[in-house]
């Protein structure tokens, strides 16, 4: 499969490296010609260093971590060496314990795996060298730690995975009738040498998704900071090009009280849902369900036979039939606790926020239940609402109102554009403390002078005053497509990859500017989540 021609382009301006890689690279096909042609393998350049890497379909950091730890017990269990699995660190490599007395005969199949299928050698910390040469193996013979690297890609030659998803060895030594682990480990330095292991049926908390591993007893137990209970994952969507949306929204429309408030640029599809949903399938594996609550609409692409997917119309979860149809996305937030089924926890996410990199559950929660919120500098303007206020201002200036009257406390900041983390029942407390203005929000066919802003910001600040959420930081970025240099930082987003969650927005366009920002936008998205996600139909469907 080929990228088209502005995704290359896009690509190649936001990695210049790999234009000093070519030479390399074709060095690189010619000295390793047969394990370089043989199918389902490339070269690609990852770190200004030609590899030779696996094309695999279902590329995500999960998949890779599994696919090491796999490859690295069942050699090593085809040998005859004796291993346990170790519980590693969060979004680091997968680990594989040996006594150091089988070092010998575990070198020997790790070495004979690299170069069947062509994997890198090195100790952490350090770049790796081809594991397929023996040249490989001499120069970390004697290493405490070893770490064999795959490098993965997709049939689109993006992204690289590579030494972050490693598999690391190491070799415990034995003293008496303890083996010590050779550095610090999150669990237990020890383990009794002679002890039967265990076989721990789902390792999903150890970054390798459902894999039954083999380990010892001490590694089975939960950790203080696992995140136990199920979390769900809430999207808002209009298509706000489809006649029969766009006649119901014409007969409202003049109840508007601010140009934002009915400016269709608000509406437009950029098909971010198809790629949000990319994001989350290949960076947070661990969500259980999916909802997608609209107005009766359903985009053509999407599965919705797939059985952890529901679409949810407004009429199942607004109390009050009568204030249907609705065009304000606060009204529509004011209901999400009210989807049948949905867990306590879940995320919030507008179809134009992404997962940029993996994300755990800890990102957003914590393992006793508490959410988390993440502050932004930017700041809600002091004093009541006011004609000069955008919307967003103005329902945060509401938010803020109630938080004073119950609290005696007065946010000032505003909130990134991030999934929320939410609780069900912090938002029916909410209804319930203030009825009327909830009442009010969810009444409002457009964006009103008072409404509230109630998941993105009011919950926080809500459950965080009754103990119940607490403030953290993520890695992330805002992008508003209608900035002169939204292009430049589009490029540097892809080629660093480097943000946990991103957002791209676009609340200053006007209808004409859509056209232009779809042809941004899009090749930008496809490069960065080029694989389907199991909730779009195949080809052909």
């Amino acid at each position: 499969m080929q990228l088209r021609r502005d995704i290359k382009a896009r690509i190649a301006r936001a990695a210049p490296a790999r234009q000093v890689g070519r030479l390399r690279a074709a060095a690189l096909a010619r000295r390793w010609g047969e394990l370089a042609r043989v199918p389902g393998r490339v070269v690609v350049v990852d770190g200004g260093q030609p590899r030779i890497a696996h094309v695999q379909r279902d590329l995500s950091p999960v998949h890779a971590r599994r696919a090491g730890l796999v490859a690295v017990t069942r050699a090593l269990k085809g040998a005859g060496v004796d291993f346990f699995v170790v519980r590693g660190r969060p979004r680091g490599p997968s680990v594989v314990a040996v006594p150091e007395p089988q070092r010998r005969r575990a070198v020997g199949a790790l070495a004979r795996l690299a170069k069947a299928q062509p994997a890198y050698v090195g100790v952490p910390g350090r770049p790796p060298v081809p594991g397929f040469e023996a040249a490989g193996w001499r120069r970390v013979a004697g290493a405490p730690v070893l770490a064999l690297t795959w490098f993965r890609t997709t049939a689109f030659g993006a992204p690289v995975l590579g030494e972050r998803y490693a598999c690391e060895v190491e070799f415990w030594t034995q003293e008496g009738e303890r083996l010590y682990a050779p550095r610090p480990e999150r669990v237990t330095e020890s383990v009794a040498a002679h002890a039967e292991p265990v076989t721990l049926p789902d390792a999903s908390d150890w970054g390798c998704g459902r894999l039954k591993v083999r380990t010892r007893a001490e590694f089975t137990s939960p950790l203080p900071d696992d995140v136990r209970f199920p979390v769900d994952a809430v999207y808002t969507w209009v298509d706000g090009s489809d006649p029969a949306w766009l006649r119901r929204r014409a007969r409202y429309s003049g109840t508007a009280y601010h140009a934002e408030a009915a400016n269709a640029a608000r509406y437009a599809d950029h098909d971010e849902l198809r790629y949000s949903l990319r994001s989350l399938a290949t960076y947070a594996p661990w969500i259980r369900n999916v909802y997608l609550v609209t107005d009766d609409q359903v985009p053509s692409w999407l599965d919705t036979a797939h059985p952890s997917l529901r679409v949810v119309s407004h009429r199942e979860v607004f109390r009050d039939p009568d204030v249907l149809p609705t065009f304000n996305s606060h009204a529509i937030e004011s209901q999400l606790h009210r989807i049948e089924g949905l867990s306590e926890h879940f995320l919030y996410f507008n179809d134009d926020v992404f997962l940029g990199a993996e994300a755990l559950p800890q990102d957003f929660f914590l393992a006793n239940g508490l959410t988390k919120y993440f502050p932004s500098p930017a700041l809600v303007p002091l004093g009541a609402p006011g004609d000069e206020d955008v919307p967003v201002s103005v329902a945060a200036k509401n938010n803020r109102a109630l938080i004073e009257r119950r609290f005696g406390a007065t946010p000032v900041q505003k909130m990134k554009h991030t999934p929320h983390a939410l609780r069900r029942s912090v938002l029916e407390e909410i209804e319930r403390e203030f009825a009327a203005e909830h009442a009010a929000t969810a009444s409002h066919r457009f964006r009103s002078r008072e409404d509230l802003a109630i998941p993105s910001s009011l919950h926080h600040y809500y459950a965080f005053f009754t103990g119940r959420a607490t403030s953290a930081r993520i890695r992330y970025a805002y992008l508003d497509l209608s900035h002169p240099n939204a292009g430049a930082r589009l490029d540097r987003l892809l080629a660093r990859r480097d943000r946990t969650v991103f957002c791209v927005n676009d609340t200053l366009s006007q209808e004409e500017d859509t056209a232009g920002h779809t042809a941004l936008l899009r090749p930008f998205l496809e490069a960065y989540f080029p694989i389907p996600s199991p909730y779009e139909l195949g080809e052909g469907e």
